[in-house]
């Protein structure tokens, strides 16, 4: 069986070093917010090439935390893709905002620009990007508009670490940016984690703030906080798999470059260009036939998933708040999406069985 993901594989590279930062995070004794955080904010900040970084509980809370610290009001506007997974909408709405949904370009699965102008009004304060699959943004484009406009830029960086446009690293354009170290994002953690990154100053104090009770000081709280902060032994263990987050991040391109060139016509490939580097956290394509492709592949051992099977208008939680939109291109995608293999510890000869497989679908 090829498995989509297995996390006990992923991770065995990892396992000598991940021992070693338990024990030295247990023999420290210090255990939030002491120097295995402040060591990864700084080598993650380095490695993305921007000013600071701020540890977060998950990625959840780095985008409700990025929304809060920019002073918005209720009813404010935040434009966001319709084709996002729901945690990027669920943020806006935690925060009393509004969803303005605006269709993804079917070729990259990104927000289109060319449709950002028409959802704004003189209640938008936000477009928050996501940077899907692992493929940047158009984001010089989108930058122009919020300048023109006078708009915050909040990236969506879950799934992007290390994605890049023209060079430039995601997580570096924006007023801020959110990260989820979710277990099987390319840079995972063994449970929850998240950061925020910026290059402002000002806006990375608020973070702090915000995600330990609204304190700078022990017992003083200057404004109403959270509980959100990244825990000390799940830092450690990201500043050894940072380490070797290009080769992780290589290696998907890899086995994404065969899938391009090996599997045939009638699926639809990831859009590539040479302005982007990709990191590939998901390899989707799609098919018409998608729900019997996956079950081909089933019963030949083969594990997909599917990256979403429902549209953030569609769900229940959802009723009333969004699904007044029309999204018809969000639903293409949703419907004919299939995701493969692509994790650290699939091999050459893994992916090739998965090429030859679909070929004789």
């Amino acid at each position: 069986m090829i498995e989509y993901e297995n996390l006990r594989k992923l991770n065995e590279p990892f396992m000598e070093s991940y021992n070693s930062a338990f024990q030295s995070v247990m023999n420290s004794g210090w255990f939030i917010l002491g120097n295995e955080v402040k060591s990864f904010e700084d080598d993650f900040a380095k490695w993305c090439g921007v000013k600071h970084c701020a540890g977060v509980a998950n990625g959840l809370d780095a985008l409700v935390l990025s929304l809060r610290c920019l002073g918005l009001k209720r009813g404010d506007e935040v434009i966001v893709p319709s084709n996002t997974y729901i945690a990027t909408i669920l943020s806006i709405v935690q925060e009393g905002l509004v969803p303005v949904l605006v269709e993804p370009d079917l070729r990259t699965y990104n927000i289109d620009p060319s449709k950002i102008e028409a959802a704004i009004t003189s209640r938008s304060r936000v477009i928050m990007v996501v940077h899907l699959y692992g493929k940047c943004c158009d984001m010089y484009s989108i930058l122009k508009i919020a300048k023109e406009k006078m708009l915050f830029v909040i990236e969506d960086a879950a799934q992007a670490h290390g994605a890049k446009q023209n060079g430039q690293m995601t997580g570096t354009f924006g007023d801020l940016s959110a990260f989820s170290f979710y277990p099987t994002k390319n840079l995972g953690a063994l449970g929850d984690a998240g950061a925020v990154t910026t290059n402002n100053e000002t806006l990375d104090a608020a973070i702090r703030r915000l995600r330990n009770y609204g304190s700078d000081v022990k017992y003083y709280n200057e404004v109403p906080g959270v509980n959100s902060r990244l825990d000390e032994l799940q830092a450690a263990f990201l500043t050894h798999k940072l380490k070797r987050l290009n080769d992780i991040n290589a290696h998907k391109r890899h086995l994404a470059s065969l899938y391009q060139t090996g599997l045939k016509g009638d699926f639809v490939l990831p859009y590539v260009n040479d302005s982007y580097e990709d990191v590939y956290h998901i390899y989707n394509i799609r098919h018409e036939r998608r729900d019997a492709l996956r079950e081909f592949l089933l019963s030949n051992e083969i594990k997909t998933e599917i990256h979403y099977p429902v549209t953030p208008v569609k769900q229940k939680a959802m009723k009333g708040i969004i699904d007044h939109f029309d999204t018809p291109i969000a639903e293409e995608i949703h419907r004919t999406t299939l995701s493969l293999p692509i994790s650290f510890f699939h091999t050459d000869e893994d992916i090739l069985r998965v090429i030859d497989v679909m070929n004789q679908f």
